[in-house]
């Protein structure tokens, strides 16, 4: 692969994991639009790690804290918050890793196609905005998760295996339309995030066998700009999102889904 490809496909990769405009929506315009040939499925595993890798070390604290609360939870049954929170990822795992062994060959093969991702990606951006200014009172932090809502997140999550979706789009819908404040919705949303790319990643690893379609140094190029680049993403998101609002991602999915449309059907 050309380093100018690497470079601009691990960005969109780690930029779109965690903002809510569909990672499929961009991954498909290079290819389609520049003629670029398509990230092998090494490459994929790659910025996958590169993303893990960033959402891990953000939230590393919080990953530490919840780690040793579940501990106690599960071998002494000392609850707390954080363990509670750290049952409740496990929970909203569980939907989207049924649906990915039950649908994922149904879905690669029927749905991802250029007007699909454009139809979800248009879709799903108007009830991220209709739940971001749904008349909701938005004032619930991640202590007030509760396992019914907590499933009702899990089976939206699941619905990310669709593509144009986008995982964190539809998580932060979900808990919106909740009650949740905007940035404890992101933060659920992001810590969901590492089961499901630890899951995916894992999955496209096994996959590996006898596939050598990028090398080492591609590779490692791949990780680091997509970790990098998901770092700064979900710094910046946290920081601004209670101000900014959602709507200039509603706004955003909205031509993209238009541009996909027009480009799908033309």
């Amino acid at each position: 692969m050309e380093t100018l490809h690497i470079i601009v496909l691990a960005v969109i990769q780690g930029v779109t994991e965690f903002l809510p405009i569909s990672s499929s929506g961009h991954l498909i315009l290079p290819n389609g639009l520049l003629g670029w040939p398509k990230q092998g499925l090494t490459f994929d595993v790659a910025v996958h790690v590169g993303t893990l890798v960033a959402v891990v070390t953000y939230f590393r604290q919080d990953i530490m804290a919840m780690t040793y609360a579940w501990c106690l939870s599960a071998f002494k049954q000392q609850h707390s918050d954080n363990s509670r929170i750290a049952w409740y990822v496990i929970l909203a795992t569980i939907p989207a890793g049924l649906g990915g062994l039950l649908f994922n060959d149904f879905i690669e093969t029927n749905l991802r196609t250029t007007v699909v991702i454009a139809i979800t990606t248009i879709l799903f951006g108007v009830l991220l905005g209709w739940s971001d200014r749904s008349a909701i009172v938005k004032e619930k932090e991640l202590a007030s998760l509760t396992v019914k809502i907590v499933f009702i997140i899990g089976v939206a999550q699941a619905l990310a295996l669709i593509p144009g979706t986008s995982r964190s789009g539809i998580t932060i819908t979900a808990a919106l339309l909740c009650g949740f404040q905007r940035d404890a919705a992101a933060r659920f949303s992001f810590l969901m995030s590492i089961p499901i790319i630890t899951l995916s990643g894992g999955y496209k690893a096994l996959q590996l066998v006898n596939v050598a379609d990028v090398s080492g140094s591609d590779m490692a190029l791949g990780a680091l700009v997509a970790a990098a680049s998901a770092f700064l993403c979900i710094h910046y998101f946290l920081k601004f999102i209670n101000n900014i609002g959602m709507m200039p991602f509603v706004v955003y999915r909205l031509l993209l889904g238009g541009f996909l449309l027009f480009w799908g059907l033309g």
